[in-house]
């Protein structure tokens, strides 16, 4: 007999409660470590769920014999929960780092973690009925209402709470450390009357071994995720971040011309390298600025470089920025090797910083504008993909005055060239005129761009009268770069990117071979 049964049950199914938020967590871990590190979100995603679930239901047949011995096995599947699913993101990062493996490895923990989370519910119903008899229908609904409200609460709390304060590392350590304690201290504390005290002393020993485990980890995170990280990267790191939207690092060393080289990745794409950026800026920004440019608007380029640019005009009267990530404008107005690259162009009286995502920005934004760079990263998944979509460009061209003048940075035509035509043709069927065209960026290689106009002819690739010095851009490499060889031509079959079928997504996965 349990002894003061209604405290018991209610310890319980807080047991309950909390492994629910933990699994949960454990899922949102590995699908958000996959975006970063290997992008393809929704593939990411897939996966996870797909191999996680078909293992839950795995787990809950393999825990059927287990139930005779409900509480010593339950103890034993958090221990093995807490410590796996703590570890995993760590192991993924360091695997993936040192190794160069990663979905093989994610798809073997997911399927893992998910046996064990799928042997939880027959030890727990097993238990709670221990308790108190109870109909078989009424336990199942107060066991599931519990769960399904702690799955709730971890996926909550997993971007609100675990990733903001702890980071991906530390917080999949903390809550294996929650899972450990939830699971296995609670549990033997209530059935201690019904379990030997050898028994119960070994899987107490254990769980203090487990935490320490993960409290060592935990000490050493940081030390082993920056080792982990600059494996990653050729040169010496000089800062990362790791913000709600993406992962941000700076790496410096010297070129081979023996010039400073300051590169900016993000999510382990490289943005800019300072030995040459300025051939990627100008190309961007200048063709752009050939027409009519009181009124300017930036969309990404939160580095500032493009807006360093634009502040070279002197009759350009203002200038809106629109930048997803706050952590990216404050390295360019805070950090000193960026603020020197940038030219201090955050500290210009002109502009307007907007921090929100420019899709929905574009729904309510005040027009119109004269002149539009938008400089946002590649689409490799979903995310950014609907910022290359007709339906984007459909919007910009309701902000846009009667002869402004869009560049759109839209990757490389010769390695990306089915990705790059999709964006040419996404923008000439939300009904703007467009002049494509290519440069050579070294760092970069081959990269395109697509000047277009609300006005019903393809507009000249040309450069502004009042143009300051430049060190790339002329009016003869303009000629050139209207220029496409036979080998850089629109492929056949070429589809536009819609936000219900964002085909670029695809296109980019297979051209740039992401894993």
């Amino acid at each position: 007999m349990i002894p003061r049964p209604r405290l018991a049950r209610f310890l319980l199914l807080t047991t309950v409660f909390l492994c629910a938020a933990c699994g949960l967590v454990y899922e949102l871990a590995l699908v958000a470590l996959g975006g970063y590190l290997i992008g393809n979100t929704v593939l990411q995603t897939s996966l996870v769920l797909s191999v996680m679930v078909f293992a839950m239901g795995v787990g809950s047949l393999l825990a059927k014999p287990l139930r005779t011995r409900a509480v010593g096995a339950f103890a034993l599947v958090e221990g093995l929960l807490a410590l796996i699913g703590g570890f995993s993101v760590l192991l993924l990062y360091v695997l993936f780092a040192w190794v160069g493996i990663y979905t093989e490895a994610m798809v073997v923990i997911a399927f893992v973690v998910g046996l064990l989370i799928g042997a939880e519910i027959p030890l727990l119903m097993t238990m709670l009925q221990r308790i108190r008899r109870q109909e078989a229908g009424g336990a199942v609904a107060d066991m599931f209402a519990v769960d399904y409200l702690g799955a709730l609460v971890g996926g909550l709390c997993f971007p609100l709470l675990l990733l903001p304060t702890f980071g991906q590392l530390r917080g999949a350590l903390v809550v294996g450390a929650v899972n450990a304690i939830a699971g296995m201290a609670v549990v033997l504390w209530i059935f201690r009357h019904q379990t030997r005290r050898m028994v119960r002393g070994a899987l107490l020993a254990t769980m203090a071994v487990i935490l320490a485990l993960l409290g060592g980890a935990y000490a050493y995170a940081e030390d082993i995720e920056i080792t982990a990280r600059q494996r990653l990267y050729r040169d010496p790191i000089l800062h990362a971040e790791r913000t709600p939207y993406q992962e941000i690092v700076i790496t410096r060393s010297l070129a081979f011309t023996g010039d400073r080289d300051l590169r900016l990745f993000l999510n382990g794409d490289l943005q800019f390298s300072s030995v040459d950026e300025y051939r990627y800026h100008e190309a961007l920004t200048h063709p752009a600025l050939a027409g009519p440019h009181s009124r300017v608007l930036i969309l990404g380029g939160g580095d500032g470089l493009a807006l360093r640019e634009v502040l070279r005009y002197p009759d350009v009267e203002e200038v809106t920025l629109v930048e997803l990530d706050p952590a990216m404008t404050e390295l360019g107005s805070g950090y000193g090797p960026l603020r020197e690259l940038n030219d201090d162009a955050f500290a210009d009286e002109r502009l307007t910083l907007v921090h929100d995502d420019a899709f929905n920005w574009l729904r309510s934004a005040p027009g119109p504008y004269d002149a539009v760079l938008i400089d946002f990263p590649d689409p490799e998944d979903i995310a950014t993909a609907k910022l290359y979509s007709v339906e984007f460009y459909s919007m910009l061209g309701q902000i846009l005055s009667e002869d402004a003048r869009v560049v759109v940075q839209s990757g490389s035509p010769f390695f990306a060239p089915r990705s790059y035509w999709s964006i040419a043709t996404s923008i000439r069927e939300a009904g703007l005129a467009t002049t494509p065209y290519q440069v050579d960026v070294p760092s970069f290689g081959n990269w395109g761009f697509v000047l277009a106009t609300p006005t019903p002819t393809p507009p000249p690739l040309t450069l502004a009268t009042e143009t300051p010095p430049l060190r790339f851009l002329n009016e003869d490499v303009l000629h050139a770069a209207e220029t496409f060889p036979p080998d850089r031509q629109p492929p056949p079959g070429i589809q536009p990117n819609t936000l219900m079928n964002p085909v670029v997504v695809d296109y980019s996965r297979h051209e740039w071979q992401y894993d």
